[in-house]
């Protein structure tokens, strides 16, 4: 009797096929002419193209033109042995733009001139490092603003004083002057005002709160003021749980973001801020200091049309007196990093023209009995 050895068992076939595409990040396997011989689920997401896509074209037409992966993939096959490559933008306008991924390339011993590629995207990756450097530049203005309550304010009022003092017998050339003095410290005080929030170390009060309440707030207080000459679009996931947060500051970030956005927004009249929610699992961030993992599930978006973020400012954009506006102090995205990070959240920006994103990923209400996660 003759047996077919080409063809592999059928249920060996499918549990390979299975353990292919529970792999998170794209995996293709190429042939020693560059074409597309397999690829994970993960890969079809990733190229945002179906896997017969892939087949019937060279995987060179779908990475950048001079892209050094493809040097890569030639260095393996010369070489018989892996090879990896970190931080390289393989980003292409089919695939939205910039995608940065660590790279992973290597033989298949069974195939002369095959390759295995693997590619992992820096994006939570990097949302992470950012995460901690926004959390530790809060720390720098929570001490500067410390240090400023204690040192400025309290001569600031000596000086006030006796300039209130020397108003009541000077001239009026001398009056304007002591005026002016009065008005440059009650500026200073207020600025300083301003940063006192970020020296406030109490624990956040927090319950559990309804989202879509505080975006439906923030959009009703957005519309009736600053963000008359726009239009809102609302996409809410109904099924999402609370979120453990405290409303006030909750209500405080959106406002600032969705200002921000309004701001952005040139008046010609086709200007649009989205608020969207949604469930994402995956993203778990790793406590400071200890080893728990704590899932940021809930996604709540602000989106706008407007001119976006200049490439310069956009990995700064949190830190402390960074700012786009010509008047602006560069203070409120920084307390908005401040109160996500303090909710134990992040918040990341990605930013093109007509199309900025402010994104802030925050756990959920599990109930008082919940056990932490620590997987």
């Amino acid at each position: 009797m003759k047996v077919d050895t080409k063809r592999r068992p059928e249920p060996e076939a499918n549990f390979t096929r299975a353990i292919l595409d529970a792999v998170p990040h794209p995996v293709l396997t190429l042939s020693g002419k560059g074409e597309i011989v397999d690829a994970n689920v993960a890969a079809e997401a990733f190229f945002e193209v179906s896997l017969p896509v892939l087949q019937r074209r060279p995987f060179a037409e779908f990475v950048p033109f001079g892209t050094p992966l493809l040097g890569l993939i030639d260095q393996v096959r010369a070489r018989g042995a892996p090879v990896n490559e970190y931080r390289v933008d393989i980003g292409t306008p089919r695939n939205g733009g910039e995608r940065v991924v660590d790279i992973h390339v290597a033989p298949v011993a069974e195939r002369a001139g095959h390759v295995v590629v693997m590619l992992q995207e820096r994006t939570i990756a990097d949302k992470m490092d950012r995460q901690l450097t926004h959390r530790g530049a809060a720390r720098s203005v929570s001490a500067l603003a410390s240090m400023l309550a204690h040192e400025i304010k309290n001569p600031l009022s000596g000086i006030r004083g006796a300039a209130q003092l020397l108003e009541q017998s000077a001239g009026d050339e001398d009056r304007a002057l002591t005026r002016l003095i009065c008005d440059e410290a009650d500026r200073i005080v207020k600025l300083v005002d301003r940063m006192e929030v970020f020296s406030d170390e109490r624990p956040v009060e927090r319950a559990p709160v309804n989202i879509h309440a505080v975006l439906e707030h923030v959009r009703t207080l957005a519309s009736s003021g600053f963000a008359r000459h726009v239009r809102f679009v609302e996409d809410y996931d109904p099924s999402l749980p609370p979120v453990l947060a405290n409303r006030d500051q909750l209500i405080q970030v959106f406002l600032n973001l969705v200002k921000n956005a309004a701001e952005a927004i040139d008046g010609d009249g086709d200007g649009e801020i989205q608020l969207t929610t949604a469930f994402r699992p995956g993203v778990r961030l790793t406590v400071p200091g200890t080893t728990s993992r704590v899932s940021l599930p809930l996604e709540f978006c602000v989106k706008d049309n407007g001119k976006g973020v200049p490439d310069d400012l956009l990995p700064h954009l949190f830190d402390p007196f960074v700012t786009t506006k010509p008047t602006g102090s560069g203070l409120g995205l920084a307390l908005v990093a401040k109160i996500i990070g303090d909710h134990g959240g992040i918040v990341e920006c990605d930013s093109q023209p007509r199309r900025t994103t402010f994104r802030v990923l925050l756990p959920m209400y599990r109930g008082k009995r919940a056990a932490p996660e620590d997987n």
